[in-house]
């Protein structure tokens, strides 16, 4: 399949606004009252959602010179999957010219056991230049967290990267890391 990134947008679009967008009353995590929720979980846990975000996001960072690409479970988890697949279809192995990512994913809390990580995935080493993401950010809670997480182990965020942004303050958070937030498509792309 031959397309631009922006075909590749108008596509995740299409396909979130078809299966990912709901009208109604939901809390949501931060635990604001909405009239409506992006579940963007059931795209990129689809075939063609999971494709179709790696691809983008891996075009958003292809300039950046990071060592890994990764965010908070569990909205991150099926998109750190699909970028370190294709990431290495796109690389030397295959013909490619791109670099194979490593990815990592940040728990809530360290594991209770084993060896006790809150940073799962090929091991981050002190002064490792991330990006982080997620699927929908709203308040930046997740985000911010996981900016706090990586700080702490000496991990520099370059930036933060979400499918959806409902621009209720995770740039605003964000920003009081200095850590840039980008976003494939913004609430107003959902809303009448």
């Amino acid at each position: 399949m031959n397309t631009t990134i922006e075909q590749d947008k108008a596509k995740l679009l299409d396909i979130l606004k078809k299966e990912a967008f709901f009208r109604g009353k939901f809390i949501l995590s931060s635990g604001k009252v909405s009239n409506f929720y992006l579940d963007a979980r059931l795209v990129t846990l689809s075939a063609p959602g999971a494709y179709l975000t790696a691809r983008i996001m891996l075009d958003m960072v292809k300039n950046d010179h990071l060592d890994a690409i990764g965010g908070p479970t569990l909205g991150a988890d099926p998109m750190v999957g699909a970028i370190a697949s294709l990431s290495y279809q796109t690389g030397p192995a295959f013909g490619g010219s791109g670099k194979p990512l490593a990815t990592f994913i940040i728990r809530k809390i360290p594991k209770a056991h084993g060896k006790g990580q809150q940073v799962e995935g090929p091991a981050l080493k002190e002064g490792a230049r991330v990006v982080i993401i997620d699927d929908v950010a709203t308040t930046g809670q997740a985000l911010v967290e996981s900016v706090e997480v990586l700080t702490k182990m000496n991990v520099k965020v370059t930036k933060a990267i979400c499918i959806i942004d409902r621009a209720q303050g995770a740039r605003e958070a964000l920003s009081k890391y200095n850590v840039p937030m980008e976003s494939i498509f913004t609430i107003d792309q959902f809303l009448p």
